[in-house]
């Protein structure tokens, strides 16, 4: 087997913090990991560096800035406060605020920034990050355990050099977040493998194909419990064989999710340490740069076989490791049998009992033998650093903003927010926060969204448990905050909504509509084009007269 580069990412700290005490998501899994690859002498094969950590502008080229805000300062204590009682940001149990969680998330979306940059610059042929593939998180809100999209940034900075991107996704849940991300571009496919129907988050049905540019380019996978090897490797070698043929993407990028493992705490699959890690052999094969990721598994010392496994078949040295585990700080761990396997159980596989599997596999390919040959992307030169490493952004934080640099980010976000028709919060938890405004434009956008909350019934949103598989209900307290219609019980007459906002699609005039009511429906282009003018300005006046402004 042909040699390659593979540069492996790790940082000792990732494996320190833990979500608390009888939560599943196990981050010292990392450290068990990497301590077993050390152990069977992988790491003189690799390149071994440590990743540097991603800063907060750099979480903001795809997270708002008021998410990462909170993040970097919420704490175990001020989490009530801060997530306005469990309503924004972290919302029921799944993701709770532990102690070092912003240094948690720069260790992950540094990893795999890290291996996207060494991808592109030509110094590796793989990249592994294993702390990374945290494929849940939301543009301004955790969701199943992930608070950063770690993939979203790597793929963004992929995005500086190749023209197209292959994202696959092998965990158990789906790659929602991921998906939602590049729902409507053609330079990125997205393409997950997992459990549907009622599971966690709820989404990625065979409908789900993207939108406008992206129309074919989101492709899904939908499984039943219980699929073996052979079931999976017969939809995922043809599916995927068939994508680099119609797609030629550049790189991919492939989240190893551990909890489609055979006795999985969360998941429900019977795959073999083999059967998962065949997926990088055969994407491998096909010397196309690779970037490795992580993802969920529950059972530490599973994911640790496995990802040491897989790591092997990077280095294209798995036939020659030996199955009986070496010695290592963790040996006990894997008693009794302390072998380098994961077998599968006598579940049955349900995909196989009904016949799914073959309408799923020949669905899939039907799609994708519609989609036009590989987009193209302009020549262009890409620069050595961003703009906001250009221009010194982020050296210069002990330094105050001045006057002028306020009044413009206060304008620039009341743009923003006409355009999402979000509300301002009520309260602030301090006279700096982020969320006061005390613009002119802010004060008459409040007056507004005050008036349209009143038209409006307060009603709760529905969310889904990754813990607990269950439904619950979150009140929607505020205008704007749609976004916890997100993983909704699916019905035939849901309509997906994405970025959290309330914009929708409207089929009969094929643009964006923003607001909920009719008679507050305008199209995004004309609403710019009247200065951010609602329809009935004339009332706007007068609620602009009761402000009280002092003159």
């Amino acid at each position: 087997m042909s040699k390659r580069r593979v540069a492996y990412y790790y940082d000792p700290d990732a494996g320190a913090y833990t979500y608390g005490p009888g939560h599943p998501m196990k981050p010292h899994r990392i450290r068990v990991t990497h301590d077993l690859v050390a152990a069977y002498e992988m790491l003189p094969k690799m390149h071994v560096l440590r990743p540097s950590r991603a800063t907060p502008e750099t979480m903001t080229s795809f997270h708002t800035d008021e998410y990462i805000h909170f993040l970097n300062r919420v704490t175990p204590e001020t989490a009530e406060e801060l997530t306005y009682h469990g309503t924004r940001f972290l919302v029921g149990e799944d993701n709770p605020a532990f102690e070092g969680i912003f240094e948690f998330c720069s260790i992950s979306a540094g990893g795999s920034i890290c291996a996207a940059k060494r991808i592109a610059s030509g110094a590796a042929d793989i990249a592994i990050n294993w702390a990374g593939g945290l494929h849940h998180a939301k543009k301004r809100e955790a969701s199943g355990f992930c608070y950063i999209n770690d993939i979203v940034l790597g793929i963004l900075e992929l995005l500086r050099t190749y023209p197209r991107v292959l994202y696959i996704d092998i965990d158990c849940h789906h790659g929602d977040g991921v998906e939602e991300a590049f729902y409507t571009t053609d330079r990125v496919m997205t393409c997950s493998f997992h459990k549907f129907g009622e599971y966690f988050p709820g989404t990625g049905t065979q409908d789900d194909r993207g939108r406008k540019k992206g129309k074919g380019y989101a492709v899904n996978v939908p499984l039943k419990d219980g699929i073996t090897d052979q079931s999976f490797q017969s939809v995922f070698e043809p599916i995927v064989q068939k994508i680099l043929e119609v797609f030629r993407p550049s790189v991919v990028v492939l989240q190893c999710g551990a909890d489609s493992l055979s006795g999985d705490k969360l998941g429900c699959f019977n795959l073999t340490m083999h059967g998962h890690a065949h997926c990088v052999q055969f994407l491998r094969k096909q010397n196309i740069p690779l970037i490795l990721l992580g993802g969920g598994g529950y059972t530490v010392k599973n994911v640790a076989r496995t990802w040491t496994y897989e790591t092997a078949c990077a280095l294209g040295i798995e036939d020659t490791i030996d199955p009986l585990l070496p010695w290592n700080e963790y040996f006990e761990w894997f008693g009794p049998r302390y072998r380098l396997e994961v077998v599968e159980n006598n579940m049955d596989d349900l995909n196989v009992k009904d016949g799914s599997i073959d309408k799923v596999r020949e669905t899939a390919l039907e799609h994708l033998s519609q989609l036009k040959p590989a987009p193209s992307v302009g020549l262009h030169d890409v620069p050595q650093e961003s703009v906001g490493q250009h221009l010194g952004l982020g050296h210069d934080d002990d330094d105050a903003r001045d006057e002028m640099d306020l009044q413009l980010a206060q304008h620039m976000r009341y743009a923003y927010d006409m355009q999402e028709f979000d509300s301002p919060s009520e309260t602030s938890d301090d006279d700096n926060s982020w969320d006061s405004d005390e613009s002119l434009s802010s004060r008459r956008h409040a007056s507004r969204a005050r008036r349209f909350q009143k038209s409006s019934a307060i009603t709760s949103r529905t969310r889904m448990s990754l813990l607990t598989g269950q439904y619950f209900d979150v009140p929607a307290h505020e205008a704007g905050f749609s976004h916890f219609e997100h993983g909704a019980v699916p019905g035939k007459t849901a309509k997906r909504r994405f970025f959290q906002s309330s914009a929708r699609w409207d089929e009969t005039i094929e643009d964006v509509i923003i607001g909920r009511h009719a008679q507050f429906a305008i199209p995004i282009g004309e609403l710019l084009e009247k200065g951010g003018q609602l329809p009935g300005g004339n009332e706007d006046d007068e609620d602009w007269e009761d402000t009280g402004m002092d003159h």
